[in-house]
Protein backbone atom coordinates (compact mmCIF):
# COMPACT_ATOMS: atom_id res chain seq x y z
CA UNK A 1 0.00 0.00 0.00
CA UNK A 2 1.12 3.65 -1.00
CA UNK A 3 2.17 4.42 2.56
CA UNK A 4 0.06 2.27 5.43
CA UNK A 5 2.75 -0.07 6.50
CA UNK A 6 5.08 2.78 7.10
CA UNK A 7 2.56 4.79 9.04
CA UNK A 8 1.40 2.27 11.00
CA UNK A 9 4.77 1.11 12.29
CA UNK A 10 4.66 4.70 14.25
CA UNK A 11 7.97 5.60 12.50
CA UNK A 12 7.68 9.64 12.30
CA UNK A 13 7.64 11.29 9.02
CA UNK A 14 11.28 13.18 9.18
CA UNK A 15 12.29 9.54 9.83
CA UNK A 16 10.77 7.73 6.83
CA UNK A 17 12.42 11.13 4.80
CA UNK A 18 15.37 9.75 5.56
CA UNK A 19 15.00 6.34 4.49
CA UNK A 20 12.98 4.72 1.49
CA UNK A 21 9.65 6.72 0.97
CA UNK A 22 7.34 5.34 -2.10
CA UNK A 23 8.78 7.15 -4.75
CA UNK A 24 12.32 5.35 -4.26
CA UNK A 25 14.35 8.29 -3.35
CA UNK A 26 15.38 10.18 -0.49
CA UNK A 27 15.82 13.02 -2.67
CA UNK A 28 12.43 15.23 -2.75
CA UNK A 29 11.35 16.75 -6.15
CA UNK A 30 8.51 19.30 -5.75
CA UNK A 31 6.87 20.60 -9.16
CA UNK A 32 3.99 23.21 -9.77
CA UNK A 33 0.93 22.75 -11.18
CA UNK A 34 -2.26 24.44 -11.47
CA UNK A 35 -5.82 23.07 -11.47
CA UNK A 36 -8.06 24.33 -13.85
CA UNK A 37 -11.09 25.10 -11.53
CA UNK A 38 -9.65 28.44 -10.88
CA UNK A 39 -10.48 29.57 -14.21
CA UNK A 40 -13.51 27.34 -13.69
CA UNK A 41 -15.95 30.93 -15.04
CA UNK A 42 -14.25 31.29 -18.39
CA UNK A 43 -13.88 27.78 -19.27
CA UNK A 44 -17.77 27.18 -18.88
CA UNK A 45 -18.17 29.78 -20.30
CA UNK A 46 -16.35 29.00 -23.38
CA UNK A 47 -14.33 32.36 -23.16
CA UNK A 48 -11.06 30.24 -22.68
CA UNK A 49 -10.68 26.69 -23.59
CA UNK A 50 -8.02 23.99 -22.53
CA UNK A 51 -5.81 25.27 -25.55
CA UNK A 52 -5.65 28.83 -23.56
CA UNK A 53 -5.48 26.94 -20.14
CA UNK A 54 -2.19 25.43 -21.35
CA UNK A 55 -0.84 28.26 -23.19
CA UNK A 56 -1.65 30.20 -19.79
CA UNK A 57 0.71 27.95 -17.16
CA UNK A 58 3.53 27.61 -20.36
CA UNK A 59 3.68 31.78 -19.56
CA UNK A 60 3.37 32.01 -16.02
CA UNK A 61 5.62 29.44 -15.77
CA UNK A 62 4.03 26.55 -14.03
CA UNK A 63 5.46 23.27 -14.20
CA UNK A 64 1.66 21.27 -14.98
CA UNK A 65 -1.31 21.52 -15.34
CA UNK A 66 -4.35 19.85 -13.74
CA UNK A 67 -7.37 19.87 -16.17
CA UNK A 68 -10.46 18.49 -14.37
CA UNK A 69 -12.78 16.47 -16.84
CA UNK A 70 -15.88 18.99 -17.01
CA UNK A 71 -13.61 21.67 -18.89
CA UNK A 72 -13.43 18.84 -21.76
CA UNK A 73 -15.36 19.00 -24.80
CA UNK A 74 -18.73 17.02 -24.19
CA UNK A 75 -18.08 15.97 -20.68
CA UNK A 76 -19.39 13.39 -19.15
CA UNK A 77 -19.52 11.66 -22.92
CA UNK A 78 -15.76 10.19 -23.72
CA UNK A 79 -13.93 12.82 -26.14
CA UNK A 80 -12.78 11.50 -29.05
CA UNK A 81 -8.82 10.60 -29.29
CA UNK A 82 -8.26 13.36 -31.56
CA UNK A 83 -9.47 15.82 -29.23
CA UNK A 84 -7.90 14.17 -26.52
CA UNK A 85 -4.04 13.80 -28.92
CA UNK A 86 -4.14 17.59 -29.74
CA UNK A 87 -4.58 18.57 -26.30
CA UNK A 88 -1.80 16.13 -24.87
CA UNK A 89 0.24 17.05 -27.89
CA UNK A 90 -0.02 20.62 -27.49
CA UNK A 91 1.02 20.30 -23.46
CA UNK A 92 4.18 18.72 -24.50
CA UNK A 93 4.99 21.24 -27.08
CA UNK A 94 4.61 23.79 -24.24
CA UNK A 95 6.55 22.11 -22.24
CA UNK A 96 3.96 20.92 -19.58
CA UNK A 97 2.71 17.81 -17.40
CA UNK A 98 -0.33 17.27 -17.57
CA UNK A 99 -0.50 16.03 -13.70
CA UNK A 100 -4.08 14.90 -12.96
CA UNK A 101 -7.67 15.03 -14.54
CA UNK A 102 -11.04 14.72 -12.43
CA UNK A 103 -14.88 13.52 -12.69
CA UNK A 104 -17.99 14.68 -10.34
CA UNK A 105 -19.04 11.53 -9.17
CA UNK A 106 -21.20 10.56 -5.69
CA UNK A 107 -20.79 7.19 -4.38
CA UNK A 108 -22.94 7.72 -1.61
CA UNK A 109 -25.98 7.47 -3.25
CA UNK A 110 -28.26 4.64 -1.77
CA UNK A 111 -30.17 3.85 -5.59
CA UNK A 112 -27.64 1.10 -6.97
CA UNK A 113 -28.67 1.74 -10.44
CA UNK A 114 -28.20 5.55 -10.03
CA UNK A 115 -24.60 4.20 -8.43
CA UNK A 116 -23.33 2.31 -10.99
CA UNK A 117 -23.88 5.38 -13.75
CA UNK A 118 -21.73 7.91 -11.40
CA UNK A 119 -19.13 4.27 -11.42
CA UNK A 120 -19.40 3.78 -15.02
CA UNK A 121 -18.46 7.52 -15.92
CA UNK A 122 -15.28 7.42 -13.28
CA UNK A 123 -14.64 4.24 -15.18
CA UNK A 124 -14.48 5.28 -18.62
CA UNK A 125 -12.82 8.51 -17.57
CA UNK A 126 -10.08 6.34 -15.98
CA UNK A 127 -9.47 5.32 -19.92
CA UNK A 128 -9.54 9.32 -20.50
CA UNK A 129 -6.67 10.24 -18.24
CA UNK A 130 -4.60 7.20 -19.51
CA UNK A 131 -5.22 8.04 -22.77
CA UNK A 132 -3.53 11.88 -21.81
CA UNK A 133 -1.01 10.48 -19.96
CA UNK A 134 -2.59 11.56 -16.39
CA UNK A 135 -0.98 9.53 -13.97
CA UNK A 136 -4.22 10.60 -10.89
CA UNK A 137 -7.59 10.54 -11.73
CA UNK A 138 -9.44 12.41 -8.96
CA UNK A 139 -12.80 11.12 -7.62
CA UNK A 140 -14.66 11.98 -4.63
CA UNK A 141 -16.56 10.52 -1.76
CA UNK A 142 -20.25 12.12 -2.41
CA UNK A 143 -22.19 14.91 -1.36
CA UNK A 144 -25.49 12.73 0.49
CA UNK A 145 -26.00 13.07 4.17
CA UNK A 146 -28.31 9.81 4.01
CA UNK A 147 -31.25 9.88 5.98
CA UNK A 148 -32.14 6.26 8.07
CA UNK A 149 -28.54 5.05 6.86
CA UNK A 150 -25.71 5.45 9.38
CA UNK A 151 -21.78 6.15 8.26
CA UNK A 152 -20.93 2.68 8.17
CA UNK A 153 -24.13 1.40 5.66
CA UNK A 154 -23.29 4.03 3.26
CA UNK A 155 -19.43 3.18 3.77
CA UNK A 156 -20.60 -0.96 2.89
CA UNK A 157 -22.03 0.56 -0.32
CA UNK A 158 -18.87 2.55 -1.24
CA UNK A 159 -16.00 0.76 -0.71
CA UNK A 160 -16.83 -2.16 -3.67
CA UNK A 161 -17.43 0.99 -5.81
CA UNK A 162 -14.33 2.89 -4.69
CA UNK A 163 -12.24 -0.62 -5.45
CA UNK A 164 -13.81 -1.71 -9.01
CA UNK A 165 -12.15 2.11 -10.14
CA UNK A 166 -8.89 1.38 -8.12
CA UNK A 167 -8.65 -1.66 -10.41
CA UNK A 168 -9.35 -0.48 -13.35
CA UNK A 169 -7.33 2.19 -12.80
CA UNK A 170 -4.47 -0.71 -11.99
CA UNK A 171 -5.33 -1.69 -15.39
CA UNK A 172 -4.48 1.69 -17.16
CA UNK A 173 -2.07 2.89 -14.94
CA UNK A 174 -4.17 5.69 -13.48
CA UNK A 175 -3.77 6.08 -9.75
CA UNK A 176 -7.51 7.00 -8.17
CA UNK A 177 -7.06 9.73 -5.60
CA UNK A 178 -10.23 10.58 -3.51
CA UNK A 179 -10.21 14.18 -2.65
CA UNK A 180 -11.28 15.07 1.04
CA UNK A 181 -13.66 17.49 0.08
CA UNK A 182 -15.79 18.21 3.40
CA UNK A 183 -18.95 16.41 2.18
CA UNK A 184 -18.79 12.48 2.95
CA UNK A 185 -15.13 12.96 3.86
CA UNK A 186 -14.92 15.81 6.40
CA UNK A 187 -11.81 14.73 9.26
CA UNK A 188 -8.40 13.22 8.49
CA UNK A 189 -9.76 10.03 10.62
CA UNK A 190 -12.83 10.15 7.52
CA UNK A 191 -9.66 10.02 5.42
CA UNK A 192 -7.42 7.47 7.17
CA UNK A 193 -10.47 5.43 7.26
CA UNK A 194 -10.80 4.92 3.66
CA UNK A 195 -7.19 4.64 2.90
CA UNK A 196 -6.71 1.83 5.43
CA UNK A 197 -9.72 0.05 3.90
CA UNK A 198 -8.76 0.14 0.41
CA UNK A 199 -5.32 -1.10 0.48
CA UNK A 200 -3.40 -0.32 -2.88
CA UNK A 201 -0.36 1.35 -4.41
CA UNK A 202 -3.43 2.57 -7.39
CA UNK A 203 -4.93 4.44 -3.94
CA UNK A 204 -4.52 7.60 -2.13
CA UNK A 205 -5.47 11.22 -1.20
CA UNK A 206 -6.05 14.47 -3.29
CA UNK A 207 -5.12 16.14 -0.20
CA UNK A 208 -7.49 19.77 -0.14
CA UNK A 209 -6.08 22.05 2.41
CA UNK A 210 -9.15 23.97 2.37
CA UNK A 211 -11.28 21.32 3.25
CA UNK A 212 -10.51 20.26 7.07
CA UNK A 213 -12.75 22.05 8.47
CA UNK A 214 -14.10 20.37 11.56
CA UNK A 215 -10.45 20.08 13.07
CA UNK A 216 -6.61 21.96 13.12
CA UNK A 217 -6.01 22.12 9.16
CA UNK A 218 -2.49 21.31 9.69
CA UNK A 219 -2.65 18.67 12.28
CA UNK A 220 -5.15 16.99 9.81
CA UNK A 221 -2.51 17.49 6.61
CA UNK A 222 0.35 16.51 8.39
CA UNK A 223 -1.59 13.34 9.80
CA UNK A 224 -2.86 12.43 5.97
CA UNK A 225 0.42 13.78 3.85
CA UNK A 226 1.78 10.13 3.83
CA UNK A 227 -1.11 9.11 1.60
CA UNK A 228 -1.21 11.97 -0.98
CA UNK A 229 -1.22 11.31 -4.46
CA UNK A 230 -1.71 15.03 -5.47
CA UNK A 231 -2.92 18.10 -3.98
CA UNK A 232 -5.26 21.13 -3.83
CA UNK A 233 -3.54 23.41 -2.41
CA UNK A 234 -5.76 26.71 -1.80
CA UNK A 235 -4.75 30.58 -0.84
CA UNK A 236 -7.68 30.12 1.91
CA UNK A 237 -8.01 27.72 4.72
CA UNK A 238 -10.46 27.09 7.58
CA UNK A 239 -9.22 28.06 11.52
CA UNK A 240 -11.47 27.32 13.88
CA UNK A 241 -14.35 27.96 11.56
CA UNK A 242 -12.61 31.14 9.86
CA UNK A 243 -11.73 31.32 5.91
CA UNK A 244 -7.80 32.72 7.08
CA UNK A 245 -5.35 33.62 4.17
CA UNK A 246 -3.04 30.07 4.33
CA UNK A 247 0.25 30.10 6.05
CA UNK A 248 2.43 28.88 3.19
CA UNK A 249 5.60 29.17 4.96
CA UNK A 250 3.75 26.02 7.67
CA UNK A 251 2.17 24.47 5.08
CA UNK A 252 5.59 23.58 2.79
CA UNK A 253 7.29 23.08 6.32
CA UNK A 254 4.91 20.22 6.11
CA UNK A 255 5.72 18.55 3.09
CA UNK A 256 9.29 19.37 3.25
CA UNK A 257 9.15 17.37 6.03
CA UNK A 258 7.25 14.50 4.28
CA UNK A 259 7.73 11.69 1.84
CA UNK A 260 5.57 13.39 -0.66
CA UNK A 261 7.08 13.67 -4.19
CA UNK A 262 5.76 15.19 -6.97
CA UNK A 263 3.34 18.34 -8.38
CA UNK A 264 1.30 20.43 -5.98
CA UNK A 265 -1.30 21.93 -8.02
CA UNK A 266 -2.30 25.14 -6.66
CA UNK A 267 -6.42 26.42 -6.52
CA UNK A 268 -7.53 29.79 -6.25
CA UNK A 269 -11.65 30.68 -5.76
CA UNK A 270 -14.08 33.44 -5.62
CA UNK A 271 -14.84 36.46 -7.56
CA UNK A 272 -12.92 38.60 -9.93
CA UNK A 273 -10.09 37.71 -12.17
CA UNK A 274 -8.62 34.86 -11.47
CA UNK A 275 -5.17 35.32 -13.70
CA UNK A 276 -4.09 37.84 -10.77
CA UNK A 277 -4.36 35.48 -7.86
CA UNK A 278 -3.10 32.48 -9.58
CA UNK A 279 0.28 34.80 -10.22
CA UNK A 280 0.54 35.61 -6.49
CA UNK A 281 -0.24 32.40 -5.40
CA UNK A 282 2.17 30.92 -7.70
CA UNK A 283 5.05 33.44 -6.76
CA UNK A 284 4.21 32.86 -2.84
CA UNK A 285 4.40 29.19 -3.67
CA UNK A 286 7.40 29.05 -5.49
CA UNK A 287 9.23 31.53 -2.87
CA UNK A 288 8.16 28.87 -0.17
CA UNK A 289 9.33 25.67 -2.35
CA UNK A 290 13.24 27.54 -2.30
Amino acid sequence: MLALPLVASGIPVQKLKAEIPFGGTTKQRLKTSLNAFSFNAPLMAGSMDIMDLLTYCADLGFDGVDITGYYFKGYPQVPADDYLFGIKRKAHALNIEITGTGVRNDFTLPDKIKREAEVQRVLSWIEVAARLGAPVLRIFGGQEKQAGYTRAQVMEWMIPEINRCVEHGKKHGVIIGLQNHNDFILTSDHVIEFMKTISSPWFGLILDTGSYRQEDPYQAIEKTIPYAVNWQIKEKIFVQGKEVETDLPRLFTIIKNSVYQGYLPIETLGPGDPKPKIAVLLEKVMSALK
